[in-house]
């Protein structure tokens, strides 16, 4: 299985998998891995590390923007086999631990299966393990200081929430890139509309939340931005945000 992976910046690599995103922030041989893609997406991220020159090994942390499984789905067994820690917002601690779930359920996806994309959408999803249980044992809270994580690629966490409770987007000025997990997106198989957006109303545990987060966006400055579900964006992140505010108003 190959992955896709594709370089954006010096050390900073979006990898596509099944219908959701990863970044890869390499120095060297060590990594930063952001999320890590739906539980069957395993030999594609294990793909993404070693086309980089990685390994899972070399995994200083795993950043989590939120706790959904598409995004989750190795998380643990990068904790368990090699030690790697896991961390995310405070306020998305539980929802890795599973303590509760706030993630689209099978009857609403069943009551939207007449839009276009969602059916094809919804079986390509349970083929990769996107109703599987994966909860994280030991996720680690990020620190309330802000700033830059001392990790590979330096990247500053943004409270964006909305999404979840405890979305977050991280930010790396230095090479003008922000990843925005599902928090902004540039395109998803359920949506008919290309670039920036947010996700459609089904999949935001609370809408308008998500909404008012797109505005922390326009505060960030940079001119890529990697989202969760889509294509890179190159552009500015300000007006990004700006457009799929004003689509989603």
């Amino acid at each position: 299985m190959r992955a896709q992976v594709q370089q954006v910046a010096d050390g900073v690599h979006l990898v596509h998998g099944s219908d959701t995103n990863w970044v890869i922030l390499a120095d060297g041989d060590a990594v930063t891995l952001i999320d890590t893609g739906y539980p069957g997406d395993r030999g594609l991220l294990l793909d993404s590390l070693a086309q980089v020159g990685s390994s899972p090994e070399a995994v200083t942390a795993v950043l989590v923007t939120h706790a959904h499984t598409d995004h989750i789905g190795s998380a643990e067994f990068l904790r368990t086999r090699h030690g790697t820690p896991v961390r995310l917002h405070q306020a998305e601690v539980p929802h890795a631990r599973r303590e509760f779930l706030h993630q689209v359920g099978v009857g609403t996806v069943l009551r939207q299966g007449w839009r276009p994309g969602v059916l094809p959408w919804a079986v390509r999803a349970l083929r990769s393990g996107g109703t599987a249980h994966v909860p994280v044992a030991g996720p680690e809270p990020l620190p309330a200081a802000a700033g830059p994580l001392d990790l590979p690629g330096r990247p500053v966490p943004v409270h964006t929430p909305g999404h979840t409770l405890g979305h977050c987007a991280y930010h790396l000025p230095a090479a003008g890139v922000v990843v925005s997990g599902d928090a902004l997106v540039s395109g998803h198989p359920t949506s008919r509309v290309r670039g920036p957006q947010l996700l459609p109303t089904m999949f935001q545990h609370e809408r308008e939340h998500a909404l008012a987060s797109l505005r922390l966006f326009e505060e960030l400055e940079g001119d890529v931005l990697l989202p969760g579900h889509g294509p890179v964006h190159r552009g500015e992140v300000a007006d990004a945000a700006r457009r799929a505010r004003e689509r989603a108003v």
